[in-house]
C-alpha cells in the first residue's frame, strides 16, 4: 500500500474543499470497499478525507419522504422501525447483501459507490478499461460468467466494459425510485436513482454521474406505497454472502388481486441497477398470476445479450423475475 495523508474535516464544506483541491484525494467512511482496493493496488489515493464525524447519520421522516443520511450504517437502516414497517424491500436487500459484520461498518452512501467485483478489474495482470481506460476489456474474451447482459455493446470496441454493479441496496432503491442528495463545489443537487449510476459507454472508469468533489449527503425514499407486496430475490454461487449472478427487486401495489402499480429492478445484469420499465407498464392493471408474470418476464428480457460464459443468465433471469413477483404477490 502506498503512503497517504489522512485528514478529518470538521464540516461538510471543508471535506468537499479538501477533495476538490487534490484530484487524488478520496472520501472515506466505512472503507469496506476502498480499503480492499488500496490493498490490491487498484486505488492509490494521496489523501483520505474521513467523513465519519460529519452530521449525516440521521434517519428522519420528511414531508412525503423518508430521509436516510449517507453515513447511516446499513445495520441501522435494516433495524430501523419505520424502514421495517414501511420499506421492507430495503431490509431484504441489505440482509442479502452482506454479513452482519460488514453491515455494522458499511454506510448507505458507500454502498451506492461500490466498485465492480469483476475479477479482471482486480487482477492487474489483465487489461481493464475501468481500471486503466483504453487498455481493453479482459472479460470480453475471458471468463465472463458474472458479467452484463443488458446495456452491453453490440460491437465491442477497445474501450468497452461489461462489468456489473455489485450493490444490492442500489437495486432496491432503484425499484423504490429513491433520490440521491449530493453536495459539491457548485452547491446541492438531487439525482434520481435511475440517473445516479451510468452505463459505461466510452467512459467505463466513471461509475456514477457525480462530479469531482461531490459528496452524497442523503437518500430520500417516497412514502411507502409498497409496505407489503415486495420481495428481493438474489441468485448467487453460494448461500453465504456472495455477489449476485442475478437479483430482482419486486414491489407491487395490489388491490383485490389486481396490480395497481409495479416496480421492478434487477442486479447482476448491467453496469447499473437495471429498471424494467416496460415490464412494469405491462403489469399495471393486470390480475396477479403466474401467467401474467411470465409475460412480464418475457417483456423484461427484450434487448438482453449474452457472451460466451453468461448465456445461462438469459434463462435464469426471467425465472428469477417470475419467482420474485410470485413471492411478492403471495402466490408462492
Amino acid at each position: 500500500m502506498k503512503p497517504f495523508e489522512y485528514v478529518r474535516p470538521s464540516t461538510l464544506q471543508e471535506a468537499i474543499d479538501l477533495v476538490v483541491s487534490n484530484p487524488k484525494a478520496q472520501f472515506i467512511a466505512g472503507g469496506t470497499n476502498l480499503i480492499d482496493l488500496m490493498k490490491h493496488g487498484i486505488a492509490a489515493p494521496e489523501k483520505l478525507v474521513d467523513i465519519n464525524h460529519l452530521p449525516l447519520k440521521k434517519i428522519e421522516k420528511r414531508d412525503g419522504f423518508l430521509r436516510i443520511g449517507a453515513l447511516v450504517l446499513n445495520s441501522e437502516v435494516a433495524s430501523h422501525k419505520r424502514v421495517l414497517d414501511k420499506h421492507p424491500l430495503l431490509v431484504q436487500a441489505l440482509h442479502a447483501g452482506a454479513s452482519g459484520q460488514l453491515r455494522n461498518m458499511a454506510t448507505v452512501g458507500g454502498n451506492l459507490l461500490q466498485r465492480t467485483r469483476c475479477p479482471y478489474f482486480y487482477d492487474r495482470a489483465f487489461p481493464c478499461n475501468k481500471r486503466v481506460p483504453g487498455s481493453g476489456c479482459g472479460a470480453l474474451g475471458g471468463i465472463n460468467r458474472m458479467h452484463a447482459i443488458f446495456g452491453v455493446p453490440v460491437k465491442p470496441n477497445p474501450r468497452s466494459c461489461i462489468a456489473v454493479h455489485p450493490s444490492d441496496l442500489s437495486v432496491a432503491l432503484s425499484a423504490l425510485e429513491a433520490t440521491v442528495w449530493v453536495l459539491g463545489p457548485r452547491g446541492e443537487r438531487q439525482i434520481p436513482m435511475a440517473d445516479f449510476h451510468r452505463l459505461p459507454n466510452n467512459r467505463p472508469e466513471q461509475d456514477t454521474t457525480l462530479s469531482n468533489g461531490e459528496l452524497i449527503t442523503a437518500v430520500e425514499i417516497p412514502d411507502a406505497v409498497f409496505p407489503k407486496h415486495v420481495h428481493y430475490l438474489k441468485v448467487r454461487d453460494r448461500a453465504s454472502y456472495a455477489f449476485a449472478l442475478v437479483s430482482v427487486a419486486a414491489a407491487l401495489d395490489i388491490d383485490q388481486n389486481r396490480i395497481k402499480t409495479a416496480r421492478l429492478a434487477m442486479g447482476g445484469v448491467a453496469h447499473k441497477p437495471w429498471r424494467l420499465f416496460e415490464a412494469e407498464k405491462m403489469l399495471t392493471g393486470q390480475v396477479a398470476s403466474e401467467t401474467v408474470f411470465r409475460q412480464a418476464a418475457e417483456v423484461a428480457m427484450q434487448g438482453a445479450r449474452a457472451f460466451e460464459h453468461n448465456a445461462y443468465k438469459l434463462s435464469v433471469a426471467p425465472n428469477v423475475i417470475v419467482q420474485a413477483l410470485k413471492i411478492a404477490a403471495g402466490l408462492s
